[in-house]
């Protein structure tokens, strides 16, 4: 098991070593940062001083071994924009984007692997059809429209829920939907191949000759295999919830990394782009290689791989 974490382990460093090489060129390599962060209107003079203020003019591979350093310090710089230090606005936005990216998976989980053991078993009856239609309408709709439709729905309609903010639990239940029900049909389809594969198989057959009661073979013994690669797909789907929560940010107004993210982009803030994109995809290695494990410490014939 320790050679198995140590080879996972050194993996997600070079990933996250390769993530951090790639966003920092294709930043870079997007225009001239120096006459971005000047404006417009800037002259050649004004440029030029910007440029050697934030040691534009060295070498590319010394800006980057330069930023790299002070990024492993939790040292990212100063925000153009906010006039504040980035990681002063990451602290202050990633507890509202962990908040809501832990409570959407946290739904999808409870939603989506009853139902899709329930489809397993009702296989190719009305309920089965219907979990079915459930997931493929997730799939096809978009978050945004789906958050708007919840505010009309819940918040100007029924007055059930605020529409948007951040400073109570009320104001994450909404968005939560929003974005939990991105993750729920992919999870649910895993959870039913994986229940019908294990439920044909020939230790679950066994299991029912003994006189097992069925409920016992499908909680104890069929979704415990089943349920493995869900595992899996349940942290990168975390990891996609984190990245990708700038339109549900924005459609409830929450204040978390994603707007951040969005506002900076539009802003050309970029010391906070580059640390918000490390950040999310050192977050989304880390849940992988977690992922890697548990996987490992439930099927032990993974850790020979």
């Amino acid at each position: 098991m320790l050679v198995f974490v140590t080879r996972r382990l050194l993996v997600a460093l070079s990933v996250a070593l390769t993530v951090s090489i790639v966003s920092f060129l294709l930043l870079h390599f997007s225009g001239d940062l120096a006459t971005s962060i000047a404006g417009p209107d800037a002259t050649a003079e004004q440029v030029e001083k910007i440029r050697v203020e934030f040691g534009l003019d060295q070498p590319i591979v010394e800006q980057y071994f330069h930023w790299l350093v002070s990024a492993v310090q939790l040292n990212f710089g100063r925000s153009y924009y906010f006039q504040d230090t980035v990681i002063s606005l990451i602290r202050e936005r990633l507890p509202i984007t962990l908040t809501l990216g832990g409570l959407a998976l946290g739904l999808a989980i409870l939603v989506a692997i009853p139902l899709g053991v329930i489809a397993a078993i009702k296989q190719n009856t009305w309920i089965d059809r219907l979990a079915l239609s459930f997931a493929v309408i997730g799939q096809a709709m978009p978050s945004f429209w789906f958050g708007l439709t919840l505010i009309i729905v819940f918040a100007v309609n029924l007055h059930w829920l605020p529409a948007g903010g951040n400073s109570s639990w009320q104001h994450f239940v909404l968005p939560a939907i929003c974005l939990g029900y991105y993750a729920m049909p992919a999870m649910m389809r895993l959870t039913r191949t994986g229940m019908l594969e294990v439920l044909n198989s020939d230790y679950i057959r066994t299991a029912r000759s003994k006189g097992l009661n069925e409920s016992t073979v499908v909680l104890k013994h069929a979704l415990r295999n089943a349920v493995i690669p869900v595992v899996a797909l349940a942290a990168v789907e975390l990891g996609f919830m984190l990245g990708g929560s700038v339109i549900v940010e924005s459609v409830f107004s929450l204040r978390g990394l994603g707007q951040l993210a969005w506002d900076a982009i539009s802003r050309n803030d970029y010391p906070v782009v580059q640390a918000v994109v490390l950040i999310i995809a050192v977050f989304y290695i880390a849940l992988t290689f977690f992922a890697d494990v548990l996987n490992a410490l439930l099927d032990p014939r993974l850790r020979v791989r």
